[in-house]
């Protein structure tokens, strides 16, 4: 998931190669846009439910994942609105006729969308903390079952008879 969401927010893009808004942007693909998001944030609301319903939330390790999670599911939730109405300004930019009007849905749209990148941007981020944490309290528990298995952790080598420690 983190990797969906970086890549949507490198990939998913509004301006053409030269920087600028195409004259007629693709209602259907900034809706696309949305829809993808919403779904993505589906899957990180549903892996943070999860989470928060395993024992492992109630740990300190635990409480430091889910809240990486939370903020995942949040900043996930508020992305696909934005590209929902970039969409909607590139449908109204397709009717309208005003240059102003031209102007003000170009910039809401331009700026709209790159808000939405922003936070599938901060969701990857999020969820790339929470695997980080996760990551290392397992690798830690890890190291903990080895010392804590029957027979406990190796016992060092006996010296052996007029030699020296080594």
């Amino acid at each position: 998931m983190k990797d969906q969401a970086h890549q949507a927010a490198q990939q998913w893009e509004l301006l053409n190669q030269d920087g600028q808004v195409p004259v007629a942007p693709s209602f259907t693909v900034l809706l696309q846009h949305a829809t993808d998001a919403q779904e993505l944030s589906r899957e990180v609301l549903r892996l943070t439910t999860d989470f928060a319903r395993g024992p492992h939330h109630a740990t300190r390790d635990g409480s430091t994942v889910l809240k990486h999670l939370a903020l995942a599911s949040t900043m996930s939730s508020y992305a696909a609105p934005y590209f929902a109405e970039t969409a909607e300004h590139a449908l109204a930019l397709l009717r309208a006729t005003n240059p102003a009007d031209r102007q003000y849905l170009t910039n809401n749209m331009v700026h709209d969308h790159a808000t939405g990148r922003a936070y599938l941007r901060r969701t990857s981020e999020s969820l790339r903390d929470a695997a980080i944490e996760l990551d290392d309290h397992v690798g830690f528990q890890r190291f903990l079952a080895q010392l804590t298995r029957p027979g406990g952790p190796p016992t060092p080598q006996p010296p052996s008879p007029g030699g020296h420690h080594r």
